[in-house]
């Protein structure tokens, strides 16, 4: 994997480790409710296991971004990137079909630029 797709990687999972604690930690401070603004104010308190619960599903997606790079042979870690990579493509198309349509842009669009970069480098 060349440098271009390592560093769209990288950027990928580090903003997957942002939405975890974003969603893990932050859920009912202004931060959380700035950035989940389309959630009603009531629901915060009440929905805080399910969001950390979606946190920690963004944290696997990274990790599995980071452990890639521990990979040594070359194919299998291009493999590795594209599977977790496909997975944040297909979670953020379904995110944005049946909760919020922004949710393709933030996730799924820089999955997507991604996933091109690893397959044309």
């Amino acid at each position: 994997m060349n440098t271009l797709a390592q560093l769209f990687v990288t950027l990928l999972a580090v903003e997957h480790l942002y939405i975890l604690w974003l969603e893990m930690f932050m859920w009912t401070k202004p931060l959380g409710r700035k950035t989940f603004s389309a959630v009603p104010s009531d629901l915060f308190e009440k929905t805080k296991g399910l969001a950390a619960n979606q946190g920690l599903y963004n944290g696997f997606l990274a990790a599995g971004l980071i452990w890639l790079f521990y990979i040594q042979d070359p194919v299998w870690s291009k493999n590795i990137a594209l599977f977790f990579t496909s997975c944040i493509v297909i979670a953020g198309i379904f995110g944005a079909a049946t909760a919020m349509r922004k949710i393709f842009f933030t996730q799924a669009l820089p999955a997507i630029i991604t996933l091109i970069v690893l397959l044309l480098f």
